[in-house]
């Protein structure tokens, strides 16, 4: 038996070094929020295993494109991992053990997916936090080989890709070198931080405060003082009535972001609660 698969602890992740955070183990702990008896080791042997079915075959094949091709035709034709069209905004599409359970998935819960185990074979993928859906990225000879894992694995050409960065430049086509800025490969802790927004998103949409507050709670954990997430947190818990919880996270997100656009609604919101609060007091 090999090592049991040991999940870092929350209050660790934030001093540690971006490249040291791992991938996998920490989006088993975002899952294990919602999923208390989940084991992680189950998910760690299937990831091992999807790369066992592969490693023959993927040391017989030259360059790195055609690696990936065998990897993708395997997770994504014959496992049938693929993106959930039709329920998009599902939890389930951003927690890890279902997306191994159900074989569905958003675009970076896949990408994870296919990073592990393209990762485990000895390929250098990376993800990409491209605006809109997230992406992958290989190195190749000329330059990059960029992938959509929502969509298959499907190859990106540079016009594609120009023309799906658009909307998110206010309409402008990037140059190469934007383009280029835009694919960068992004950190593990950078990853785990736009599944948990993802998350946040969904539940403040279904207005399941309490896993609102919970997902950007799990986001200073990985980045403390962020401030979108300090004030998501903040107008979450005063949803649920936590007003001191709210004051402070509100006034922090103030302090760090004088000038955000929704700052002087959010200082009227602090008044109201200071108020409320010394009325109460007296």
């Amino acid at each position: 038996m090999g090592d049991r698969l040991t999940l870092p602890e929350w209050n660790a992740l934030a001093s540690q070094p971006d490249d040291t955070v791992p991938l996998l183990e920490t989006a088993l702990l975002i899952a294990r929020d919602e999923y208390p008896d989940l084991d992680p080791d189950l998910y760690d042997t299937l990831v091992q295993s999807h790369a066992e079915h592969l490693r023959h075959e993927i040391a017989t094949i030259e360059p790195w494109p055609l690696k990936m091709a065998a990897i993708n035709r395997h997770l994504f034709d014959e496992l049938g991992y693929t993106g959930n069209h039709d329920e998009y905004y599902d939890p389930r599409n951003s927690y890890l053990n279902e997306v191994f359970e159900r074989r569905l998935g958003n675009p970076v819960s896949l990408a994870m997916v296919q990073m592990e185990v393209a990762r485990r074979l000895g390929v250098p993928l990376d993800g990409v936090s491209f605006p809109g859906h997230f992406l992958v990225r290989l190195p190749v000879d000329d330059g990059l080989l960029v992938m959509d894992p929502f969509n298959g694995g499907r190859p990106l050409g540079v016009d594609e890709l120009r023309e799906r960065a658009k909307p998110h430049l206010g309409g402008d086509i990037p140059d190469d070198a934007a383009l280029l800025h835009i694919l960068n490969p992004a950190s593990h802790r950078a990853i785990l931080v736009r599944t948990l927004r993802n998350l946040h998103g969904v539940y403040a949409e279904r207005e399941e405060w309490d896993r609102a507050a919970r997902s950007a709670d799990r986001v200073l954990k990985l980045t403390p003082d962020q401030p979108d997430a300090l004030r998501d947190r903040g107008l979450a818990y005063l949803k649920m009535d936590y007003r001191t919880g709210a004051q402070r996270d509100l006034a922090r997100y103030l302090h760090l972001s004088p000038d955000a656009k929704d700052a002087a609604e959010l200082r009227e919101q602090l008044i109201e609660l200071n108020a409320a609060r010394t009325s109460r007091m007296h």
